[in-house]
């Protein structure tokens, strides 16, 4: 039988967040809905129709009340507005010292793999205490990663990155839903997710933990020959990487595009879509060469050059070592 109890749980740091904005919605609708029908009910009975008032009284209309009714219920709106916008960025705006967790939908199962290289099947372990960010990706039909007690849903597409973020605040065992119908069985495209001790958690990832996906995206880096042309020194006929990932990317055109995740997918499926300024349209595409898991493990080695254009890569991050 469902285990319903877990949609009152609040484990994350924006569900309490969530559920005020949510309550007060629904508390405010109530008390509209109560006073208008209320309202309804007595003027009815007061003004109904008898013998002695067989013709109703004309009432002017008042300005005041008009512009009462128009602005309150404006300024109202523009105030849930505001704080429905405010949650929003809180909630698509990870830190930035999140711990990456790289997500394929598929039907029907969620395959995971952390940064450091731990994979995991229907199943996320995530510390305690600390903030994840979720980089998603559908192999096949639009898909919702959706766990009720952090209070998060946010839809996997295919061919396009998604992402969102969370931060447990109580340890245990959390259900996971795909919350977008895709297909026979998605009933049955369940998971968990464990929340366990920072210090339980390093002690499990460290145990038969694979590649990181970093590492492996080096290796394809080389292995596809991305390595002759995306050289450190801007020495060759593509523009290095080094740094790129977050900066503002200029191309021939003039026009302008943030170098984020779906930037990199695009380069490396459609590079002739956007070609950078000062280079030759001579990337090769790579459709349906790689693999959903080894772009994001290229995209997880794009990003651990450094980011925001500066060129140097940040605290933690695997040193470049391709070579000339």
């Amino acid at each position: 039988m469902p285990d319903f109890s877990q949609l009152l749980n609040e484990a994350s740091t924006m569900a309490s967040a969530v559920d005020l904005l949510f309550f007060t919605l629904v508390a405010m609708s109530s008390a509209v809905v109560i006073v208008i029908g209320g309202l309804i009910v007595y003027f009815a009975v007061k003004y109904r129709r008898t013998p002695e008032n067989q013709i109703a009284d004309q009432l002017a209309g008042s300005t005041r009340l008009e512009i009462a009714w128009t602005v309150i219920p404006l300024l109202v709106a523009l105030g849930i507005f505001g704080w429905g916008a405010r949650l929003y960025f809180d909630i698509v705006q990870p830190p930035a010292q999140a711990n990456d967790v790289y997500v394929v939908a598929k039907q029907w199962m969620w395959e995971l793999q952390h940064a450091e290289g731990k994979r995991e099947i229907n199943t996320l372990h995530v510390p305690l205490g600390e903030p994840i960010r979720l980089t998603m990706v559908s192999q096949d039909v639009i898909h919702s990663f959706y766990v009720p007690a952090f209070r998060i849903k946010q839809d996997i597409l295919p061919e396009r990155y998604t992402s969102t973020w969370f931060q447990a605040t109580a340890p245990g065992t959390y259900r996971l839903f795909c919350a977008e119908y895709c297909g026979t069985l998605h009933s049955g495209m369940l998971g968990e997710v464990v929340v366990m001790e920072p210090d339980a958690y390093r002690s499990w990832l460290g145990v038969d933990a694979g590649q990181a996906p970093a590492v492996v995206g080096e290796h394809l880096f080389v292995q596809f020959g991305c390595s002759g042309c995306h050289k450190p020194d801007n020495s060759g006929p593509g523009p290095s990487l080094v740094g790129v990932f977050g900066s503002t990317v200029t191309f021939q055109d003039g026009t302008t595009a943030l170098a984020d995740e779906n930037y990199v997918r695009e380069s490396i499926l459609n590079p002739s879509a956007q070609i950078v300024k000062g280079y030759e349209a001579i990337m090769p595409s790579f459709q349906g060469q790689l693999s959903e898991e080894q772009l994001l493990a290229l995209l997880a080695y794009i990003k651990s050059l450094g980011s925001g254009g500066a060129g140097a890569t940040p605290t933690g991050a695997p040193t470049p070592t391709i070579q000339p």
